[in-house]
């Protein structure tokens, strides 16, 4: 049996704070455990990616206590931030950095001198790395073009997904979903500006994720939705995981993605397992998740990234066009029967693992 320790943020199955990165985590050690591999999980506690020195000590007694060539798989938010622990260990242990979002995209390009530190230290660290694993090819790109990586140590592994029952459509298309933190990088700013434009509609719009990731701007979204006049309308639910997660989709008629920058999307796929249409920007990896059906159309509509004015037409084009609709679900309900499950992800997270076990 072929072992892989599996360092992941402390709280990776936390309710409280669900994210595709950690949905990932999760199921790549179910599927690497269905394939024979011996998964052994080392939760990190501390703030990631910014560790305080305690945070980074217990990481670094962790890894001292793995044995001489073992094959370390780091989930990104641990293996781009602290070069100083993993760099030196890179040559004793065989290190995977599973990257869900590289830090430099994340990091304002206003904050220069910010910036800079944090590109410095992610560079460092996955250039000690046996193989980077990514989700999508845009991924891949802005970490060859930003950090000069090697391209045989970048591996494009897409998260999979679960196909379930298609979702019952209303006939208006008016049940709106939007899911993730909100956060600015989510852009619910943006959402709820478009939404406040398309008042004279029917229609509500159910926004799942936390509202503590950033207190600040998740209270001047909900008082942006009451000064726009639809604060009925749209509903804050906090976040939802399991069965709670899976009845809002059920429910659900177009999800709408309005984040500034996504290296994948998952939440796209999900709805488009139900045969639920996207509404997106078309930034980062969000067109490879959204793709094509097997008639080549999109199941959705992509819109300029930060274009309020375009996101709030696809939204009334949905919304008043019912042939627009019509064409949308029949491109989603095609596409739903092509998505990959999570037993491809696991089977080529083992590949690279094989790889550099070697």
């Amino acid at each position: 049996m072929s072992t892989v320790h599996v360092v992941v943020p402390a709280g990776v199955d936390d309710p409280r704070r669900p994210s595709g990165g950690n949905t990932y985590d999760r199921r790549a050690c179910e599927g690497l455990r269905t394939l024979g591999w011996d998964a052994l999980e080392c939760p990190v506690p501390g703030d990631w990616p910014a560790p305080d020195r305690r945070a980074s000590e217990g990481l670094a007694q962790a890894l001292s206590g793995m044995p001489d060539d073992a094959v370390v798989l780091l989930d990104g938010l641990v293996a781009s931030a602290v070069p100083e622990v993993l760099v030196p260990e890179s040559g004793r242990l065989r290190q995977v950095a599973l990257v869900h979002l590289p830090l430099g995209v994340d990091v304002p390009s206003a904050a220069t001198a910010s910036r800079r530190r944090v590109l410095a230290r992610e560079a460092h660290t996955l250039r000690a790395a046996r193989a980077v694993v990514v989700p999508s090819r845009w991924a891949r790109d802005w970490l060859t073009s930003t950090y000069a990586l090697p391209a045989e140590r970048l591996r494009v592994v897409p998260p999979g997904v679960e196909r379930a029952d298609p979702a019952l459509a209303s006939a208006g298309g008016g049940r709106l979903l939007c899911v993730g933190a909100v956060t600015p990088v989510k852009g619910q700013d943006l959402l709820v500006e478009a939404l406040a434009s398309l008042a004279d509609l029917d229609w509500s719009c159910a926004l799942v994720g936390s509202v503590a990731a950033d207190p600040g701007f998740s209270g001047s979204v909900q008082m942006r939705a009451r000064a726009g006049g639809i604060g009925a309308r749209v509903r804050f639910t906090g976040p939802l995981v399991g069965p709670a997660l899976r009845a809002r989709f059920e429910g659900t008629d177009l999800l709408v993605v309005a984040s500034r920058t996504e290296t994948y999307g998952m939440v796209v796929t999900e709805a488009l397992a139900r045969g639920i249409p996207v509404i997106a920007p078309a930034v980062g990896g969000l067109p490879e998740s959204l793709g094509r059906s097997s008639d080549g159309r999109r199941p959705g509509t992509l819109v300029p990234p930060g274009d309020v004015g375009a996101l709030a037409g696809a939204l009334r084009e949905w919304l008043t066009d019912e042939a627009t609709r019509a064409r949308l679900r029949r491109a989603a309900g095609q596409r739903r029967t092509h998505l990959a499950g999570w037993s491809a992800t696991a089977a080529s997270l083992a590949q690279v693992l094989e790889e550099v076990a070697a």
